[in-house]
């Protein structure tokens, strides 16, 4: 019998430490043989468990479980209980592919890295991120050292945290003797000292997570940035509300994550920086490395950005339209300098801009709202923070969040606007859609009764008892002199699916297109941030193959993930939840799920 497999316990020895002495002691086929016995016998515990609902015995059988990859036998099977070599471990759902970053597994990483020829595609992406691992473990004890430093580098006269040891200012010479050292920056040493402080002193979920090499070093950066303006203890209830998905975010999705837990710790804190930020708004200009230049604008209102985007969007249309070549990005970049040159790149122009109607020179049209931000832009806000009930922070498409504050003001100018549409979408707890109406006039017998509405904002139900179950017809009142809203709530979940909202043919209906973009606010892709509205509605299974057109069967994807999901090697299936699970070709599950919502 062959040794047994490495456990989590005894990480020193491993099994196959001399592989030319293990191939001259032990038979392959008959190590092979043994250990599918094993499995047979796994299988059968697993069968057993099943049928007993014991929940910890089907965990531990899952934890040893392993996938083939493509192109070896029984790629599309699971053999628990195998271990033909070193790479074997970094397999999905083995020892060495949940194993935190350290010394240990870059030991291991390091010997299934020793030539790749008989290493599955499973277990070639499992040494790919062990690496990963193992570079943030590195990462967080060069921080550590450098915390070390600031330690013994206090400056004169200022306190030190008990806990931590840490000075709450260190001596004014420590960047220069840091960038020293590592031939960096100033600037680059000062901001390593400073995330060094913060990982010690008011980020310890994040440092372990760290430590542990569950976050790379720029998600640690992100979390560290979103929250300097907050305490220690605001700090820790900020990342206590993204760490459990932190580390399978990407870093647009976990900055946007952050920033809301931040307006949610301290909504007060997180007005005040944007206020301050302001005052700093400016325009920058530098040279591209490629000879070209560079201009942005930073600092910037959101609503009249959001506003100055569509324009640029809109002129650039205009000029392909017009017959001038180049790609959508290409040309917004030719539209923002006709905005602001008054030019007027269409081929065959010849007047100037300002001296044609409708064209980038001529000002905004009267009566326009700030920005032409209302009915333009997607603004999500929990009605309590409308209603002036609560400081919830909302959310711009395309911006991300917003806080309180800032989104009172962008729902007001829109209230002002009658070609705003409104739309109520109810969460569970977790900010996921369950239940959606959208907002139509009260019908003319229905006169404007008098109270909140006028002032602010309301949802009350549209009969006294209220539809039963939450479900049903109510009335949004908004700001402003316009009519009450009647609003119906229908369902989102399609985890016993009645089909209410089905297709009859292939494409989907406009308010099934909405509501699926309403539960996904951006392509159910691996990692894709594309916004739903600018995405395909896609069967999950294919409608030629007998799929329905419904929720319970479909979600938007962008043109390249709705090509992605069809290659043969792929497989996503649409869980009763709405999350999407995506398997590999080399047979690693990641998942999407819907959009987190403020609440």
């Amino acid at each position: 019998m062959p040794p047994e497999p490495v456990s989590a316990d005894d990480p020193e020895e491993p099994w196959w430490e001399d592989e030319e002495d293990w191939e001259e002691e032990y038979d392959y086929a008959e190590v092979l043989a043994d250990c599918r016995e094993a499995a047979e016998a796994q299988a059968c515990a697993a069968a057993a468990a099943a049928r007993t609902g014991t929940t910890a015995a089907l965990a531990a059988i899952a934890a040893t479980a392993g996938r083939r990859g493509p192109g070896q036998p029984g790629s599309e099977q699971i053999f628990p209980g195998e271990y033909p070599g070193p790479a074997a471990q970094f397999a999905s759902g083995m020892l060495f592919d949940t194993r935190p970053g350290g010394p240990e597994l870059a030991r291991f990483a390091d010997q299934a890295s020793d030539g790749f020829e008989n290493v599955s595609d499973d277990e070639l992406l499992g040494i790919l991120c062990a690496w990963g691992r193992v570079q943030a473990h590195a990462a967080a004890r060069m921080y550590a050292a450098v915390a070390e430093l600031i330690r013994r580098r206090p400056a004169a006269g200022w306190p030190v945290d008990k806990a931590t040891g840490m000075p709450q200012v260190w001596d004014e010479f420590t960047p220069s003797e840091l960038c020293a050292a590592l031939a960096e920056s100033k600037g680059d040493a000062a901001g390593m000292l400073g995330l060094a402080y913060d990982l010690e002193v008011k980020l310890p979920g994040t440092k372990a997570a760290f430590g542990d090499g569950l976050l790379s070093e720029e998600k640690v950066a992100i979390i560290a940035r979103a929250t300097a303006v907050l305490n220690a203890a605001e700090a820790r209830a900020a990342e206590a509300l993204v760490l459990d998905r932190a580390a399978r975010l990407t870093p647009a999705a976990l900055r946007s994550a952050i920033a809301r837990a931040v307006m949610e710790v301290a909504p007060d804190k997180a007005r005040k920086r944007r206020e301050q930020a302001a005052r700093d708004a400016r325009v920058e200009r530098w040279a591209e490395d490629s000879g070209n230049a560079a201009l942005m604008g930073r600092e910037l209102p959101p609503d009249e950005v959001l506003a100055a985007s569509e324009r640029i969007t809109a002129w650039a249309r205009e000029l392909k339209k017009a017959g001038l070549e180049g790609g959508l990005d290409e040309l917004r970049a030719r539209a923002y300098l006709d905005l602001l040159l008054g030019k007027d790149s269409r081929p065959g122009s010849s007047r100037p801009a300002s001296s044609r109607p409708g064209l980038p020179g001529q000002p905004s049209p009267p009566g326009a709202v700030s920005g032409g931000f209302a009915g333009r832009v997607a603004l999500t806000a929990p009605l309590a923070t409308l209603a002036r009930l609560a400081d919830r922070p909302g959310e711009l498409a395309g911006l991300g969040p917003v806080d309180p504050w800032l989104a009172r003001d962008l729902a007001a100018a829109a209230a002002q606007n009658p070609k705003t549409t409104w739309c109520v979408t109810v969460t569970d707890q977790d900010g996921h859609a369950i239940g959606h109406g959208c907002a139509r006039p009260e019908p003319k017998s229905h006169s404007r009764r008098a109270g909140p509405g006028r002032f602010g904002f309301a949802f009350t139900p549209a009969r006294r008892d209220g539809p039963p179950g939450g479900y049903g017809t109510w009335t949004l009142r908004t700001p402003g002199d316009g009519p009450d809203l009647r609003v119906t709530l229908d369902p989102l979940t399609t985890q016993d699916c009645d089909h209410r909202f089905q297709a009859s043919g292939h494409d989907p209906g406009v308010k099934l297109r909405h509501l699926a973009q309403v539960r996904h606010a951006t392509c159910t892709g691996i990692a894709c941030r594309r916004p739903s509205t600018h995405a395909d509605f896609e069967h999950n299974t294919p409608y030629e193959a007998g799929g329905r057109t419904c929720l319970c069967n479909g979600g938007p994807k962008c043109r390249q993930d709705h090509r992605l999901k069809q290659h043969p090697k792929w497989k996503v299936d649409q869980l009763p939840d709405g999350t999407f699970r995506w398997t590999t070709p080399s047979g690693r599950t990641c998942t999407t799920e819907p959009t987190r919502c403020p609440v």
